[in-house]
């Protein structure tokens, strides 16, 4: 299974959300990123992703983007695929 990457804060319900889903789908560890301790972590994930919001997720080296986009691509049936490519 691919490494899973996640820039997340401490009251975030959309990133409590897709580790939910994440973790339904097999995956044991995340490796999370606190964007609200840690300003240079906020600063890399906004130049990598161009984006501001929480969850931005990461599966192996795609950006997956955030919970919706996690839900939206589960729905698909391309989320178990990309985990265990």
């Amino acid at each position: 299974m691919q490494a899973v990457k996640m820039y997340t804060t401490a009251v975030c319900p959309y990133c409590v959300r897709a580790k939910q889903v994440l973790k339904s789908k097999g995956v044991e560890q995340i490796e999370e990123i606190r964007i609200d301790v840690d300003p240079a972590a906020r600063a890399q994930m906004m130049e990598i992703t161009g984006r501001r919001s929480v969850p931005q997720i990461f599966v192996g080296d795609t950006h997956v983007g955030g919970c919706d986009d996690l839900m939206a691509l589960d729905a698909k049936g391309e989320l178990l695929p990309l985990l265990n490519a």
